[in-house]
């Protein structure tokens, strides 16, 4: 079985380790970079994976510059480049979305529209608290694929499932694209919260009030909301939220700090989906009049129009109001 992940970072790396593990032959691809080099010569991606040496079964090389056909194709690049290389590619018979973010136009979601520029790909998505450094590790992890055809989901899991890697599956495509999506931006401020210098009573709060925003634009959008009480859902936030490999939370613990969001993004190397997503998702917000609050708040301070200090102040002093998913 022939796999193809586009995307030479830390995810796309360590997905292509799984899928080497379980047998697969992978093609890593990306943009003409030192780390397609890394791997194709050390056997290493030394710039955004290192320490994990990668199987004779993985190979490197450019975007487009592929042969043959694949069973599977991984699409593990920041959501911002994904449509843009689609002309580039021949689709597999199976498409992997494991991108988390949205995208800039229409309702925001990858797959729908992936699935406008191929109509006929057997298309789904993988989220989940999957850290990179630590499923290249083998530490027990859990993932959701979603797809709306079982049969699709069920091979895609069976692809990636393993003795350290529990992969559950799931119809809601929406629900698992958004949550996968919209975490990022609570981990930014669950970082904020931390970076302040305030304690686990402030963080637990912004991430419980702002779950409830998520599945509440979730639900406007036709999510379930049993997704976001799941892996894809609270899950994927624990470990986002609450741990220093993210690089979401990295981003709101210097902002927290008073450091300015270029320097932090210089600094941490790679692409935080949390940044593009807060935007898109306050205008999803507007557009279908849900009410976000925290991710307003979280928003202005990412774009600077924020104090994080008196933002928090700001949430406090809103009118009380009454707790559960009163809008379902």
């Amino acid at each position: 079985m022939r796999a193809q992940v586009v995307g030479a970072g830390s995810w796309g790396t360590a997905l292509a380790l799984v899928l080497a593990r379980n047998g697969w032959d992978v093609v890593i691809s990306g943009r003409a970079s030192d780390s397609l080099e890394q791997i194709a010569t050390r056997r290493e991606n030394l710039r955004y994976l290192p320490g994990f040496v990668l199987p004779k079964s993985v190979t490197a090389c450019e975007i487009g510059a592929e042969e043959g056909e694949f069973d599977l194709q991984v699409h593990a690049l920041p959501s911002s480049a994904v449509l843009s290389v689609l002309d580039e590619l021949k689709p597999g018979r199976r498409i992997v979305l494991a991108s988390k973010g949205l995208i800039p136009t229409g309702d925001g979601i990858l797959c729908d529209a992936v699935a406008e520029v191929w109509p006929d790909a057997a298309i789904s998505v993988i989220s989940g608290p999957n850290l990179a450094v630590e499923l290249a590790k083998g530490i027990p992890t859990a993932a959701v694929v979603a797809s709306k055809d079982d049969e699709v989901a069920e091979r895609v899991r069976d692809a990636f499932m393993c003795r350290t890697y529990r992969v559950y599956v799931s119809n809601d495509v929406r629900g698992v694209e958004l949550a996968g999506a919209l975490k990022n931006v609570l981990a930014i401020g669950a970082g904020v919260s931390d970076g302040l210098g305030f304690g686990d009573n402030t963080k637990a709060a912004v991430l419980a009030r702002g779950l409830n925003e998520m599945a509440r634009l979730g639900h406007v959008l036709g999510a379930s909301l049993a997704t976001f009480m799941g892996v894809a859902g609270v899950g994927d936030l624990m470990a986002t939220a609450n741990s220093t490999l993210s690089r979401n939370y990295r981003v709101g613990f210097g902002l927290g700090q008073g450091r300015s969001l270029t320097e932090i993004l210089e600094e941490i190397g790679q692409v935080a989906e949390g940044v593009p997503t807060a935007d898109q998702a306050v205008r999803l917000a507007r557009k279908y009049e849900v009410p976000m609050p925290i991710f307003q708040v979280l928003h202005g301070i990412i774009i600077g129009d924020y104090d994080p200090r008196d933002a928090v102040q700001a949430l406090m002093e809103r009118t009380p109001k009454r707790e559960g998913f009163d809008w379902l």
